[in-house]
């Protein structure tokens, strides 16, 4: 099964009040770090990055497809339809992740593609809540994405009602993430702060230079 991954920072990040794409992250910004991290398992020109239409990206690498979305505050599945359509041909299935997710392990991607067997996607679950943005899709539901697009259903939780769904209870993938950290999103400053930490990088250091490199527009 030939992989892809789809990596959506298109978001406003109103929560953060900083774009988390360029939020440092010890020698990285997040998104650099988010790439990296899936390069481990995935090909550089097997993954696409779908940014906002106006976004600054940090420099990545020359392989990285970059997408973007045709239309603004559409929600992960107008990501999720920019990166199939940018998705190279011959990919078989595909992680999706955020950029706030600095703390993915590599193996937990591993898992997730294998769990995916004959479904149409695979997506961790915990008795009472998707985790939507750690799941693995096949590039054949884009019809569906788009289907849903157009009739103005942007839930994505939905897409999971359409097509063949495997949920994974997220106490199966404890044994290459015992702590989950894959399943953990920066929305807000006290997450981006915790997970410098869990990282082993100083908090008041990397908030205090995103401040100060922040554009005035998102102060």
């Amino acid at each position: 099964m030939q992989p892809g991954a789809i990596i959506l920072c298109g978001g406003r990040s109103s929560r953060m009040g900083l774009d988390k794409a360029t939020l440092p992250f010890g020698a990285e910004l997040m998104l650099q770090r988010v790439v990296r991290i899936v390069s481990e398992v995935i090909e550089l020109s097997a993954i696409v990055v779908v940014a906002a239409p106006d976004q600054i990206l940090p420099e990545l690498p020359a392989t990285v497809t970059i997408a973007r979305d045709e239309y603004l505050d559409r929600g992960p599945l107008e990501g999720l339809a920019a990166g199939f359509r940018a998705m190279r041909k011959h990919v078989e299935a595909v992680y999706v992740t955020s950029c706030d997710a600095p703390l993915l392990v590599p193996n937990f991607i591993h898992k997730m593609l294998n769990c995916l067997d004959e479904y149409d996607i695979a997506v961790p679950y915990d008795g009472q809540f998707y985790h939507p943005l750690a799941a693995v899709l096949r590039p054949c539901v884009l019809s569906t994405v788009e289907s849903m697009l157009a009739t103005d259903r942007l839930r994505i939780a939905s897409l999971f009602d359409e097509v063949s769904t495997l949920k994974v209870l997220v106490e199966s993938l404890r044994n290459v993430d015992p702590t989950l950290s894959s399943l953990l999103n920066c929305n807000h400053p006290e997450d981006y702060l915790s997970a410098l930490k869990s990282a082993g990088f100083s908090p008041v250091k990397s908030m205090c230079e995103a401040t100060r490199n922040a554009p005035r527009s998102a102060m």
